[in-house]
Order: C-alpha cells, then structure tokens, then sequence
C-alpha cells in the first residue's frame, strides 16, 4: 500500500468534511422531515401528499445530480459548484417563510385552496432540491471520493453517517420549538441562512482535489454512463453495493417521513427534545465509536453485524410506548443503521472507478434517493391506511401514523440479508482467481 493512502486527511479536508457534511444534512433534515410536518400542520394532513413530494423530490435530486456529477466531471470542477449551490440552496429554504394558506371561511373552499398550496409546497421542493443535489449529491459526494482513500473511508464514513443525525439534533435543540409555537416563517429563514453560510465558508476551506482533471469524454454520454450494461458488468461489486445502500435507505423511508407525526400524535409526546436528543447523540456516539473497526475488519463483515442490530431495532420500535422504551429501541436502531450506512458507503467509493466520481454520483443518488423514496414512503402509507386511525382539523381528515411503519421498515430491511449474501459469494469467488 502507498504512502499516500496511509497519510492523515489533514485539518482543512477534515472541516470541509464536517461543515459541508453538516450543514448539507441540517438541510436535508428540512427536507426530508419537516417540510412533511409543515405540510402536515399547516396546510394538508394527507399522508399521500406527503408520499408524493417525497417522491417528486426524490425524481428531481436524481435527474440533477446525474446531469451536475456528470458535468462536474467535465469541467473537472467541484468547488464552484458547492459553494454555488449551498448558497442558492440556502435561498431556496427561506423561500418556504412565504408560503401561506389563503385565509378561507367556507370549510370544502379551505379543503380546496389547502390541496392547492400543498401542490405548491411539492413545486418548491423541488426547487429546492435541484440546488442542494447540484451542491450536495452530485459535487460535494464526488469530492469526498476525490480526497479519501480506501482504508481512511471507515472512519469518514462513519463520521458523515452520523451527521444527519447531529443535523436532527441541532434542529430538534435549537429550532423545533419554533415549528412547535407556529412560527415556521422565522424557522426556514434560520435554516436557510445556515445553508447559504455554508456556501460562504466553502471559499474558505475548499480546495479542489488535486488529480482532479476535465474529461474529454463526450458530456451527454457520460450523464447516463453508469447505466451501460457494460459498465454493470465491469463494476458488479459497485452495483451489488449500491443495491445494499438501496434497501437500507427504502427501509428508512418507511418510517422517517413520519416519524415526528408519530411521536406527536399516536404515542403523544409533545415535548419530545429528550427524548430524540437521546437517541441522536448516543447512536452517532456509537457510530463514530465503530468507524476504526469498521477500517480494521472490513466494510463488509461490518455491514453483516450492523444490519441485525438495526432490524432488531425496528421491531423494538413497534412494541416501545414510553419514552424510555422508544429511547432504547430508536438507539439501537438508528446506532445500526447508521454503521449500515457507512459500511454500504464506503464500499461504493471503494468500487467507483478511478476518475469517474462526479458521473457515478447521479447512480448513486437513484439507489440512495429516487427508488427508496418513490417506494418506502408509499409502503408507510400502506401500513398507516391499514389501521383507518384519522382525526379532523379545520374539515381536513388527518391520519395518524401508527406502529406498523417499524414493521413495514424492519421487513423491507430483510431483503439485505439476501444482497450482502450475493456480494460475500462474488468476494469469494474472486478470491479463489
């Protein structure tokens, strides 16, 4: 093994690391949770209108990255497109302060102007979207595969891995309370100047990676290069990973999109800052515990120990009511899933080929995004709908999310048993070569 892939990342790649990786995924937590509570609250209790702009979302930040990775990789640029994005990112977040439900007397007229401006919400999203997977999924991604190498990526998959949840945390601590007293116009403003702050600081510690070049390689071709069969069948280790990542992150969809609706309404706990703080900060303090070993052992005997735990804990999530039952049961399963996460991670950088990261970002995004989040959220529709558990508000018929969505996830989750089994035989199988 070289040198170079033995020597420390450095101070300036490490904060680069941790300020994109942060406030990128303090975004995403916007997106992917509250943006479902605002719509729920505010304007449309419909659980399938949820399911839906998780979708379109989910649609738009796979076209974008496939189209930006691979541009990226053209222009052999990844800086300008970060600090770009994140600050137009940011902007795009507080545009959502402005975003109200005509005041309306007649309750069918509200019904109908409360439909409208939830269309309008999914637009916007998906606005906001394009800039943060310009930013985010397709630049930022592909230059943590240009700066790591294949024994440092336990540990900094590890320490991305838990960075949504320290997101969730900071957002949960420091801003819930706003969503919780109404005022969601001064919540999207705070977070979008955190997003955009973040484009700024990137003129600060970025630098482009250093054997980074432009390729002469026809653009319109490479948007869609890793979807040739024949690069399938050159890459299938990346392929099997990739599909690994994509059961974890359907599993996830299950349940995320509403998980605070279910903590706020079917197990009533309004005041539920302990009880997430809990959970975010001793699973990501296990997560990062694991990095090293998961560097020594191996990312794929790794992800084998993770993935039990994290189903384990799915199913404790269904049985758990009290607080302190939800708060050992959310441990274990998001402490696995997030060791799960990195592993699945660090195996496709590993496998993606030498050069190539910007234009097999958009590959990624359709196993880590598109698929998990045009089927994991409707699934969880199907667990809640099966219940017929409704309230109504301002005649809007609301659903309650109830525990079914843990085992929806938790059998999901299974089918990754059968994906780590297919990778372990073609390991094996190259062994013996």
């Amino acid at each position: 093994m070289s040198k170079a892939k033995t020597t420390p990342l450095g101070g300036r790649t490490w904060a680069a690391l941790l300020i994109f990786g942060l406030f990128g995924q303090i975004a995403w937590v916007i997106e992917n949770m509250y943006f479902n509570v605002f719509l729920y609250n505010t304007i449309s209790g419909d659980t399938a209108m949820i399911a839906a702009m998780v979708g379109w979302s989910a649609a738009t930040a796979t076209v974008t990255t496939l189209v930006m990775g691979a541009l990226s990789d053209k222009l052999g640029k990844r800086k300008a497109f970060i600090v770009a994005g994140y600050l137009l990112w940011g902007v795009s977040i507080a545009v959502f302060s402005l975003v109200r439900v005509p005041v309306i007397s007649y309750t069918v007229a509200y019904a109908a102007a409360a439909h409208g401006t939830a269309v309008l919400v999914v637009v916007l999203d998906c606005v906001m979207t394009f800039f943060g997977s310009t930013a985010n999924d397709a630049a930022f991604n592909a230059w943590v595969t240009d700066v790591t190498a294949a024994d440092n990526r336990g540990r900094t998959e590890t320490v991305l891995a838990v960075m949504p949840l320290i997101a969730m945390l900071v957002v949960f601590g420091a801003l819930d309370g706003l969503t919780q007293s109404g005022n969601w116009s001064l919540f999207f403003l705070i977070v979008g100047g955190i997003t955009s702050l973040g484009g700024l600081l990137g003129l600060v510690f970025l630098k482009e990676p250093p054997d980074l070049r432009r390729s002469k390689e026809n653009y319109f071709a490479n948007i869609l290069y890793g979807l040739r069969p024949a690069v399938i069948r050159a890459n299938p280790m990346l392929y099997l990973a990739l599909a690994a990542l994509a059961v974890y992150c359907m599993s996830q969809q299950v349940y995320m999109p509403y998980l605070i609706i279910y903590i706020q309404r079917f197990l009533g706990i309004t005041d539920y800052t302990f009880l997430l703080a809990g959970v975010l900060i001793v699973s990501s303090a296990v997560s990062v515990a694991l990095g090293g070993t998961v560097d020594r052992k191996g990312k794929l005997p790794s992800l084998w120990a993770a993935a039990p735990m994290g189903a384990l804990g799915l199913v404790l999530m269904y049985f758990a009511r009290s607080q302190w039952a939800v708060l050992g049961a959310g441990i274990v399963m998001l402490g696995g899933g997030m060791v799960v996460s990195a592993c699945c991670n660090g195996l496709i950088r590993d496998y993606t080929p030498a050069g190539m990261a910007g234009r097999f970002q958009g590959i990624r995004i359709l196993f880590q995004v598109l698929i998990p989040m045009v089927t994991g959220p409707y699934l969880g529709v199907l667990a809640i709908r099966s219940t017929g558990l409704t309230y109504e508000d301002l005649g809007v018929v609301k659903e309650v999310p109830t525990p079914g969505i843990f085992l929806m996830a938790a059998a999901v989750l299974l089918l990754l048993f059968a994906v780590m089994a297919l990778m372990s035989r073609r390991l094996k199988k190259e062994a013996v070569k």
